[in-house]
């Protein structure tokens, strides 16, 4: 792992090893935690959208291009991101592992292995952010592992404001594979039957054209929305930008000043009409952002364009989720997306400060194509990350701390807009080194636990290592992490660490 320098240093500081345990389930010695080449760069850079194989050459320089790593500067103490709520990442590799398959490393995407999960912050009691820091010694000598979670307020989904929601639905040829469509259809009437009488839904439908099944329409004519659902059937091609651009112009014509309005994308991705370079379909994307109309990627199906999707979502203002089951469909559809439809927070970004008095060097894991530069967290015209209503966001960083040291170790801050009125709000908090549990496995929340057990296994699914942790040791902990937490979620992770031991 490359491992970022504080202050005026002569370089970097070396591999941070972050060995495993001498507790339960551990074992001795030490190990980088690997990034990848793609990641190294330097921030600014990785905002970039990656672009696909067949893009033209030009066009991948132009995306890869990055300037040399500072090293030398005060402001190597400084790590800033854009906030990330995105958890598909998670759940297709979830899929791909019980298929008895190994997820493409570019599909790996750390922090959303750990968004995935339940974290229990204390929500504010206004519509900004709690910030919660806190960390834990690692066995090895002078290393800890730092935990920054952003939370914040849930809300009524009956006392929310009313929604304009666009549904751009794929019904390629692709989506005849058992458990895309139908699941989509079966999802789309649970939804229709939940949301509020205030709520209008308009339903677009996309293969070699786009077809507009349904204009903008009150939840009043339910029977009218479920009618225009049960007409999706599959032909064609993907045509993936006709069916954005005319979702887009259905949601800008039915605008609400007073309302939430987004656009809600299901497909698996994999755009082969129209325009396929990525770059024409995010900047449309992007354009309707800027006139407040929001994205939602909903993913599906065995073969799936992860990257397009997520970068979608990341150019349009909203989250990429991935669903392949009806527990899947209903826990987006049935449970999340009611009661997160309006936003807390627009480009929202997070930054962290290290003490160089304390800290000799650290490594945020993951976010990597959601970096910043310092100067971008307080420039309210770059993009940020949209945060609905009892959303949790955490990032892990791993450190090496100086021999004996005390004090300060880091200060956290976010920063947002209003949703409505984009008047900037921050806030933050600090945590001292000798606020540091004594030891991560044997003294530390199980909820940190867990978000380390579950940033090892996607870091090694990527690098095929991680904080010096074998998959048969990373399932000793997710087991024993299990029985503490009653989580299912969590027994899910241990089961999936077992399936990678049998396919990798």
């Amino acid at each position: 792992m490359k491992f970022r320098p504080l202050a005026i240093s002569v370089g970097i500081a070396g591999l941070l090893a972050l060995a495993a345990c001498s507790g339960p389930g551990g074992t001795q010695g030490d190990s980088a935690l690997r990034a990848p080449a793609s990641s190294r760069a330097a921030p600014s850079a990785s905002s970039r959208p990656e672009l696909p194989a067949d893009a033209k050459p030009e066009a991948r320089a132009s995306a890869s291009a990055a300037p040399e790593e500072q090293k030398d500067t005060p402001a190597e103490q400084i790590s800033t991101f854009a906030l990330d709520v995105d958890t598909a990442s998670y759940t297709y590799a979830r899929r791909t592992l019980q298929e008895g398959r190994w997820p493409e490393p570019g599909q790996i995407r750390p922090e959303e292995f750990v968004n995935a999960f339940r974290q229990d912050y204390a929500q504010p009691r206004d519509d900004g952010f709690t910030v919660h820091v806190d960390g834990a010694m690692m066995p090895s000598r002078n290393q800890a592992v730092l935990r920054v979670g952003l939370q914040t307020r849930a809300s009524d989904a009956a006392a929310r404001r009313p929604a304009n929601l666009t549904f751009v639905i794929d019904v390629s040829g692709s989506m005849a594979e058992p458990g895309r469509l139908d699941l989509v259809k079966q999802s789309l009437h649970t939804l229709i039957d939940q949301l509020a009488p205030g709520d209008q839904v308009s339903i677009v439908s996309f293969s070699d054209e786009a077809t507009v099944l349904a204009s903008m329409t009150p939840l009043a004519a339910r029977t009218e929305l479920h009618a225009a659902v049960d007409q999706l059937t599959v032909a064609g091609s993907t045509n993936l930008e006709a069916g954005l651009v005319t979702g887009y112009e259905q949601a800008a014509k039915a605008f609400r000043p007073a309302a939430t309005n987004r656009v809600i994308l299901l497909s698996d991705g994999l755009a082969n009409q129209g325009s396929t370079e990525w770059q024409s379909i995010l900047d449309r994307v992007k354009e309707y952002a800027g006139r407040q109309v929001t994205l939602l990627t909903v993913g599906v199906g065995r073969d799936y364009g992860d990257q397009l999707m997520e970068q979608l979502a990341d150019n349009g203002d909203g989250a990429a989720v991935y669903v392949s089951t009806q527990e899947d469909a209903d826990k987006v559809f049935a449970s999340q997306l009611p009661a997160t439809i309006e936003l807390r927070a627009r480009d929202a970004k997070a930054q962290v400060v290290f003490n160089p008095s304390v800290v000799e060097g650290y490594q945020l894991i993951g976010y990597e194509n959601r970096a910043l530069s310092t100067e971008e967290f307080r420039d309210d015209n770059r993009d940020g990350g949209e945060i609905g209503p009892g959303h949790s966001v955490t990032a892990l960083y791993a450190v090496r701390l100086k021999s004996g040291a005390t004090g300060q170790l880091a200060q956290a801050t976010v920063r947002w807009q209003n949703p409505d009125t984009r008047n900037p709000a921050e806030t933050s908090k600090s945590v001292d080194v000798g606020a540091l549990t004594e030891s991560v496995w044997e003294k530390a929340p199980v909820r940190l636990q867990v978000d380390v057990v579950a940033a090892a296994f996607a870091v090694y699914m990527r690098d095929r290592e991680a904080f010096g942790l074998t998959l048969p040791k990373l399932g000793e902990q997710a087991k024993r992490l299990a029985e503490a937490a009653e989580d299912p979620m969590v027994t899910e992770l241990a089961g999936l660490i077992d399936k990678a031991r049998s396919v990798g």
